[in-house]
């Protein structure tokens, strides 16, 4: 039986993309294959989630868009803004916490 891919806990994602955008500018279908990509094909970006988390984070402020045209198709390449990479750094602190608090609570005995 194949393995399936476990779905991302809700609120990582905005966390992924930042990531992921800090290596450099992408676009919404890059991003989701770098994320994959990062997470040793553990990971799945569906459209349908991250779209919707793209257009929060620009309207939020944390990373920006501009079109382009790039063989003939306009694409729309995103990149962390200096807020952007500011939530970054708390949400990693954040993630870093939590999972350290859930390896403890798989790693009790009794």
């Amino acid at each position: 039986m194949p393995r399936r891919k476990p779905e991302l806990l809700q609120g990582t994602l905005d966390l992924l993309i930042l990531k992921a955008l800090m290596l450099a500018p992408q676009h919404g279908w890059g991003l989701a294959k770098r994320i994959e990509e990062m997470s040793r094909d553990v990971l799945l970006v569906h459209q349908g989630s991250l779209y919707p988390a793209l257009y929060r984070l620009e309207d939020d402020g944390l990373i920006t868009g501009d079109w382009r045209t790039v063989e003939g198709r306009r694409i729309k390449v995103y990149r962390a803004t200096s807020a952007g990479r500011a939530q970054l750094a708390r949400d990693a602190d954040t993630w870093r916490r939590f999972s350290g608090a859930v390896d403890l609570i798989l790693a009790t005995e009794r």
